[in-house]
């Protein structure tokens, strides 16, 4: 004999994850959209800190981004760098002082789509780090305090983009459609 439920199964809340990111998701070539030194590469890069402006040694970053051309890649194989294409996705683990790096292109598009992994965090904050001047509606509704959060810099190393995760210098962090906010 089978029993029936008596009630419909429903979502239970989500886990914490992590700190698990340097052991699960990095792998070979994961921060290298382009081999460093090709034509038209730079270095994209910055630290990911807390609310009170402490490094986070443990968060992953991640970026999706256009080619130079301005068209979205929809090759397969961002997991198995060829050193040849280029599929417009990395990731990146912080390292001890909450550094991460991509070598990668500039954007023919405004801006590099960011994603932030870290403990604490039930879900992914999603963001975007503008190139320098910049402009679309996105950042133009933005109060100018707020819009510096979403900007990059150049440095000597190529595009600077810090990420708080939360303080007064908290990044705008972008919710869409049909994800928990």
């Amino acid at each position: 004999m089978t029993s029936t439920p008596t009630s419909t199964p429903t979502s239970t809340p989500g886990q914490t994850a992590g700190p698990f990111f340097h052991y699960a998701l990095p792998y070979d070539g994961d921060h290298l959209l382009v081999p460093p030194g090709s034509p038209g590469a730079t270095w994209l890069h910055g630290t990911v800190r807390d609310g009170e402006g402490t490094p986070v040694p443990d968060a992953l970053v991640e970026v999706w981004q256009s080619d130079a051309a301005g068209e979205v890649p929809r090759l397969a194989g961002s997991l198995r760098r060829d050193g040849r294409s280029f599929t417009g996705f990395g990731r990146c683990a912080t390292d001890a002082e909450g550094r991460y790096g991509f070598s990668t292109l500039v954007p023919g598009t405004p801006f590099f789509a960011v994603a932030v992994f870290a403990r604490g965090l039930l879900h992914r904050l999603a963001t975007r780090a503008y190139l320098p001047g910049s402009s679309d509606a996105l950042l133009d509704a933005l109060p100018a305090e707020r819009r510096a959060t979403l900007m990059t810099t150049e440095d000597a190393h190529g595009l600077r983009f810090d990420v708080h995760l939360q303080g007064p210098h908290e990044t705008v962090f972008l919710t869409y459609p049909g994800e928990a906010g």
